[in-house]
């Protein structure tokens, strides 16, 4: 399903990761969904197939006319028990499996170096033009410990046993280290997101002191293990982040934030606080593209990319990544205004 004439470049990307204005209308995403992959790059995904599951994103993130594609590096990942009744939800208080020292001793930590990051070469040849790939992590360090502990453990174990908690924290976050030092090392890599929900709609998870302690100084480690690489990252975070956002920007290092909602505080207010300090991607926010119509939702396309026009450090793409509860024809409509631009 080709949509237009463009031949991926990465450098679009980086020239936004540099606030700095691009030199056509930039798209980003977190990520797409299996049924669109399939329309936009036109074939069936191959179940089970790791490679071709990278190469199917690969031709649909081409062909939808996107700088890059959005892939894991590996298959590492935190297992935990079952933390919801449903495939749509997950429970920040089910699933945990880590309660005590001897649990935590007993989980079976993965290595991030023993597994397979060969599809960075492999996926190689099949770059079209100078498209590059958007690593992410296995979710992150707040959020994977959240799964492993559970919400409202996690809060009691910081008070009546803060080892414990700092201890899970520190193997999480310190896998996540090796993983993406091993991932971005790879010519294909372009960059990396660090994909961690860190909060509600009013405040994030854990205190701001909380936070400082436990969960930024390891996403301070992925971003220099990026800018050692000469390699810029960006922060996927959901959640109401006003009280850490000076951290994120000024201490952490992130290049870029990815994440925002309406109810919290609209893009175009976002990107106007922010964008002369830290690049901002997406924003169009998910409940406005479901219920607003085709002409509300190409206006306000349109007034974003128009609204940095001149200033840049944009990437038009919704507030959190494309669902499959996102009507195909929505989705198409948002990205067609950067196409056309």
């Amino acid at each position: 399903m080709k949509l237009h004439n463009r031949t991926p470049d990465i450098e679009n990307l980086l020239r936004i990761f540099r606030r700095e204005v691009p030199s056509r209308p930039t798209l980003f995403e977190l990520f797409l969904n299996g049924p669109l992959y399939e329309r936009l790059a036109g074939r069936k995904a191959k179940p089970g197939d790791y490679f071709d599951d990278l190469l199917l994103k690969v031709e649909a993130f081409a062909a939808a006319g996107y700088d890059y594609a959005s892939t894991q590096a590996c298959q590492i990942g935190f297992p935990t028990g079952d933390r919801g009744h449903g495939k749509k939800t997950i429970s920040l208080n089910e699933g945990f499996v880590i309660t005590d020292e001897a649990s935590f001793q007993a989980y079976a930590w993965p290595d991030p170096e023993s597994y397979d990051y060969s599809l960075l070469e492999k996926i190689v040849p099949h770059l079209p033009g100078n498209m590059k790939l958007m690593i992410m992590g296995p979710g992150g360090v707040l959020e994977n410990t959240i799964a492993l502990v559970g919400y409202e453990n996690l809060c009691f174990m910081l008070h009546d046993n803060e080892p414990l908690a700092r201890a899970v924290f520190d193997a999480v976050g310190s896998r996540l280290l090796k993983y993406y030092e091993i991932a971005v090392q790879y010519d294909s890599v372009g960059f990396l997101m660090s994909n961690d929900d860190w909060g509600f709609n009013t405040q994030p998870f854990l205190s701001p002191e909380a936070m400082r302690e436990y969960v930024f100084p390891w996403h301070k480690r992925f971003a220099e293990a990026a800018h050692r690489r000469g390699k810029p990252i960006a922060l996927h975070s959901c959640g109401n982040l006003e009280q850490v956002m000076d951290d994120v920007i000024d201490d952490i290092g992130f290049d870029a934030k990815h994440s925002f909602e309406d109810v919290i505080l609209p893009i175009e207010q976002v990107y106007d606080r922010y964008s002369d300090r830290i690049a901002l991607f997406g924003g169009i926010d998910l409940d406005f593209i479901i219920r607003s119509d085709e002409e509300a939702l190409v206006a306000r396309c349109r007034g974003m990319l128009e609204r940095a026009a001149g200033k840049g450090g944009y990437a038009l793409g919704t507030g959190n990544s494309v669902p499959e509860y996102i009507p195909q024809e929505k989705y198409l409509s948002m990205i067609q205004v950067a196409l056309k631009g």
